[in-house]
């Protein structure tokens, strides 16, 4: 694998750099086996902490993504929580919706993809506090909603591959709202089904030369690690809770990232900032 273009980014690959990485690979780990995500909501803002652009990061998440699924879903599927065909039917459409999400953030510009970011976590936010799944439930497939979940696959998908997740923080509610999955089987055949779209979407981000190999490897062999026990947890407590903890962590992420979006909006378009208008008139 490739990896980026030292002009446009400078990663911290310092021992304190490294450090950081670490510990952004613990709380992957625990956070995928614990909500069935990939972990790119934090992964894609602690790269661009360390220097990687937007673009870049997501990219490089993407790729920590690959080994922290397998993960998971093999934590999930010991206890029979995984749903292999619904995992099939949402991947068909993921492979050719991430395609398009890799196009989009090799094209889209910095304040385009933070203010993206900004919509996509608010809207898991509001799914996980309205919604609240039964522990008991199970897909039930049929023709219908095997098509369903192909075109929800390809709107998923894009999402992944435009914004640096794995697409579990879209999955996992859509499929215990949509499709009627337990809090469970949600989280483990959304970890199956992100796995080969991560390896897809990896390989169209690696042509275009967005991932930074080193980082995102380090990153993923540490979340795998610690996946099981976050797993563990997960059948622990109740889904209620989960969904509780899932949206709180959410926004103070989302916080952030407004934030983030608001200053990177100002400096390059300086006109939307009242303080530099009024200077400049001076």
């Amino acid at each position: 694998m490739s990896e980026v273009s030292a002009e446009e980014n400078h990663v911290d690959e310092s021992p304190r750099g490294i450090a950081v990485m670490v510990v952004v690979g613990v709380l992957v780990g625990l956070l995928s086996g614990l909500f069935g995500i990939g972990g790119g909501t934090i992964i894609v803002p602690a790269l661009v902490w360390l220097g990687l652009t937007q673009r870049h990061a997501a990219a490089t998440s993407m790729l920590a993504i690959i080994p922290t699924s397998v993960s998971g879903v093999l934590s999930y599927a010991v206890n029979g929580n995984v749903d292999w065909i619904a995992a099939l039917l949402v991947f068909i459409g993921m492979f050719v919706g991430g395609q398009i999400g890799s196009l989009l953030l090799s094209r889209l510009s910095e304040v385009v993809l933070r203010w993206a970011f900004v919509v996509f976590m608010a809207f898991v936010i509001l799914s996980q506090l309205i919604f609240v799944p039964s522990r008991d439930s199970s897909i039930e497939l049929n023709l219908v909603t095997g098509l369903l979940m192909v075109v929800f696959g390809v709107i998923a998908g894009i999402l992944a591959g435009l914004l640096g997740v794995g697409g579990g923080a879209i999955l996992v509610p859509s499929l215990s709202i949509l499709f009627d999955a337990s809090d469970l089987i949600a989280r483990g055949t959304s970890l199956l089904a992100m796995f080969p779209n991560a390896v897809t979407t990896t390989v169209a981000n690696v042509r275009r030369r967005m991932v930074h190999a080193k980082v995102g490897l380090i990153i993923g062999i540490v979340a795998a690690l610690i996946a099981p026990l976050g797993t563990w947890i997960a059948e622990a407590m109740t889904p209620r809770t989960g969904e509780i903890l899932f949206a709180t962590y959410l926004t103070v992420l989302l916080i952030r990232s407004v934030w983030v979006a608001l200053k990177i909006t100002r400096k390059q378009h300086p006109w939307l900032s009242p303080q530099r208008g009024e200077s400049q008139e001076i």
